[in-house]
């Protein structure tokens, strides 16, 4: 296994990414609500203790018909509670659509961001800056042709530690599973 698969300290890139992050979520929350911002969305998750909806920006990777989103940060609130319901509203300006999320295994997620980067032009420079586990989510790298990790098992790694979940419309998630 890849020695920087599971890093035994946090990194000081993503102790700094990480507030910066949750400084700036309710302003991109609030530029998706009027319509700017792509390939970003608002998710919408009932929180899983107090069914409450809970609202946070995450970036949409739309490879053909087919929508996904990475938890870019690990382990955090959304995931728990996308997990537990397994349903979320994605939104962004004036559109809204109703999704069934289901969790995708690291090794199916990372061949899908491997396969989908694969011709993009590698920047050694920008993960060196990143260090060996700070990633920008895939829609972004997607969106400005980036490729940060070379191999398939750096990928698969980096879905271990942020899980990636395809989100189907709710009407079509019926006939799908």
């Amino acid at each position: 296994m890849h020695r920087d698969a599971y890093p035994s300290e946090v990194d000081f890139r993503q102790r700094l990414a990480t507030p910066i992050f949750r400084w700036i979520g309710p302003l991109i929350t609030l530029l998706l609500r009027r319509g700017m911002g792509e390939p970003n969305v608002v998710l919408t998750v009932r929180e899983r203790r107090s069914g409450k909806p809970r609202t946070t920006p995450v970036a949409m990777f739309e490879l053909g018909d087919h929508r996904f989103v990475e938890a870019a940060f690990g382990e955090v609130d959304w995931v728990r509670n996308l997990r537990a319901s397994r349903e979320a509203v994605i939104r962004r300006g004036r559109w809204s659509q109703a999704v069934r999320a289901i969790e995708l295994p690291p090794e199916i997620a990372g061949k899908l961001v491997h396969d989908a980067l694969a011709g993009f032009r590698r920047r050694p420079l920008l993960r060196s800056l990143l260090g060996p586990s700070v990633r920008p989510p895939a829609a972004i790298l997607y969106r400005y042709r980036l490729r940060i990790d070379d191999g398939l098992q750096d990928y698969v790694n980096h879905a271990r530690r942020c899980p990636w979940f395809e989100l189907l419309p709710r009407d079509q998630a019926a006939v799908a599973t």
